[in-house]
């Protein structure tokens, strides 16, 4: 199975719209968009579900089948095209991408969910008359025949290699990644068979969503006291919200005192904010502060100790959405729209700087599945001179004795300990602090000095933080 396999663009034609099953012609809509547009599914769905809600289309169990049916089918989309490669007679790039994506959900639903094999089939069917026609609901129809002769665990012997004679390739169908981002998280966690499967696995488990109670604005006790709500792992201001939670009901979330905010991204900012540091501590630095989640925790726990908070953008409109997460901070803060490679602020300015840089983003695959199909190892290229810049211009704009925090949201070496290693290089005057007893309780830390959270170890994204002390 090769990830460059798949469905080449190709304007998807015009298809009706039916009243019946609005639930499949959702998904499938959402999958068209997702290929055909590079959209993100976790933007697409929100306002397609909107929309059927206020048609009076769904309810709540119509709502979680749906997305049920687009996440699922994107987290397993690289192990379905190679059950369906066995099942038609020409490559997948010679089936046509609206063909694949109505099967794919069929497959989904005859191998990832319960539904019955009949409901499964029969559903897929009248779903590819509708929007394909006649003569390709056959072809359906005759393809998902054949994949409800078997189960998961049967499909997944018949198609992988074995993994005596290709562990990667192995990995790769059973699991549902592109073969290279399976060799990147092996050697991101250091080798040996230990871990690589459960951390595949967890990938492909639905994320909890989790809460964040901003400090002097917003209490875990509050928002505890909300349905299906229950206290985060790790991070002392987390709410975790159990199965069909729904955070737009949350009134804190509402007024904007809490955000949605993985635990993950909540523990780099709590490391950052208590690394030790020589001096005053009164101005700190997001200097990739877009979409503001970081910014916004960092922005509180500064006015807690009356320290300032610059958020910097490149975007303007992402500067908005910080601008927007950080409105009603109990204490002063200015947002900018500047490039963070060339900053307007002088050297030496604050005591605390964040910097979560832009990254390939395979901590997130949870939550961004489609991610895993787009990237390429070539863009860690395109990454690599941006993450360095900034990082150079974060230790630039710290002043000695204060604290720089090097964030991304993957585990790729080649995005973390690398950017790291090379500027540290060309950087003299700074040492890496030891960050892991900044996060106590938290198991498999590794040897630090920096950290590396799993979703397998830890149940967040896969953030990697390193602090660094500038001493001359």
């Amino acid at each position: 199975m090769s990830e460059s396999s798949r469905r080449p663009r190709r304007p998807a034609k015009p298809y009706r719209r039916p009243q019946k099953d609005p639930v499949r012609i959702l998904a499938f809509e959402a999958l068209r968009a997702v290929d055909e547009r590079d959209a993100y599914a976790n933007l697409v769905l929100p306002p397609l579900l909107r929309k059927a809600r206020d048609k009076g289309d769904f309810d709540a169990r119509d709502a979680a089948l749906a997305t049920e049916l687009v996440y699922g089918t994107l987290r397993r989309q690289g192990t379905y095209d190679a059950v369906i490669a066995a099942c038609v007679d020409r490559p997948l790039r010679e089936v046509d991408p609206p063909v694949l994506d109505v099967l794919s959900l069929g497959v989904h639903q005859l191998l990832g969910t319960r539904i019955p094999t009949h409901a499964a089939v029969s559903a897929s069917v009248e779903l590819a008359r509708v929007v394909l026609g006649d003569g390709r609901a056959k072809f359906v129809n005759a393809v998902l025949r054949k994949v409800a002769q078997d189960d998961l665990a049967g499909w997944t012997e018949k198609v992988a290699p074995p993994y005596d004679e290709d562990p990667e390739d192995h990995l790769a169908v059973v699991h549902s990644h592109p073969r290279w981002v399976v060799s990147a998280l092996w050697d991101s966690l250091g080798g040996g068979r230990t871990g690589i499967e459960e951390l595949l696995a967890a990938d492909n488990e639905r994320p909890e969503v989790t809460l964040v109670a901003r400090p002097g604005r917003a209490t875990t006790e509050e928002l505890l006291r909300e349905d299906a709500a229950v206290p985060g792992r790790w991070s002392p201001y987390a709410v975790r919200l159990a199965e069909g939670g729904e955070p737009g009901a949350v009134e804190a979330v509402r007024e904007g005192r809490a955000g949605v905010q993985d635990e993950g991204s909540q523990l780099v900012a709590l490391a950052l904010a208590n690394a030790p540091l020589d001096g005053p501590d009164t101005k700190w630095l997001d200097g990739c502060a877009g979409p503001g989640g970081k910014a916004a925790l960092l922005g509180a726990l500064a006015a807690e100790r009356g320290a300032v908070l610059l958020a910097s953008e490149k975007q303007p409109h992402r500067a908005g959405l910080v601008a927007k997460a950080l409105h009603g901070n109990p204490g002063p803060y200015q947002v900018i729209a500047a490039d963070g490679t060339r900053p307007p602020w002088r050297p030496g300015s604050f005591d605390r700087v964040l910097v979560d840089v832009p990254c390939s983003g395979l901590g997130a695959l949870r939550r961004r599945p489609e991610a895993r199909w787009r990237r390429r190892p070539e863009d860690l290229d395109t990454f690599a001179p941006l993450q360095r810049a900034l990082l150079r211009t974060a230790l630039d704009s710290v002043r000695v004795g204060g604290v720089v925090g090097y964030a991304t949201c993957s585990p790729h070496l080649a995005e973390t300990r690398a950017v790291v290693a090379d500027v540290l290089k060309q950087h003299p005057g700074t040492d890496l602090i030891d960050a892991r007893p900044l996060l106590p309780g938290l198991p498999g830390l590794g040897e630090g000095p920096d950290i590396q959270l799993w979703p397998h170890l830890h149940g967040t994204d896969a953030m990697y933080l390193a602090l660094i002390r500038r001493t001359a």
